[in-house]
């Protein structure tokens, strides 16, 4: 059985800095478009970063603007999400999702971990 279980959440303050960790079981991470949505509460999801099923290609969200860097550790099965320079609009929670077909992610990825609480305050 296929679970993703996110990782590293937590609170912290304008400017700070965390990093997330998806781990994979049930299927090799390599072989999946992978990566982050995020929710804040009222919203909708909205990507924030994927690693490509193909080619390994990164794409970021347009709020990203340089602050957050997606990366991968194959021997571990595992995604992370380095998140620096937080704003509070970087509220939410954060999704590891991966999809067997897509190139990338989308809203309506195969799987979805449980989510993990980010919550940054000004």
């Amino acid at each position: 059985q296929v679970h993703l279980v996110e990782s590293g959440g937590g609170l912290v303050q304008t400017g700070g800095s965390l990093r997330l960790s998806c781990a994979a079981s049930g299927l090799t991470f390599s072989g999946y478009a992978r990566g982050w949505f995020r929710q804040a509460p009222g919203k909708e999801r909205e990507l924030v970063a994927t690693i490509t099923r193909n080619s390994d290609t990164v794409y970021y969200g347009d709020f990203v603007k340089g602050r957050f860097t997606i990366s991968s550790d194959n021997a571990k099965n595992t995604i992370y999400l380095q998140m620096n320079s937080l704003k509070p609009e970087d509220t939410a929670v954060y999704y590891c999702t991966a999809d067997s077909r897509r190139t990338i992610i989308t809203s309506t990825s195969d799987y979805w971990g449980q989510g993990t609480q980010v919550t940054v305050s000004s």
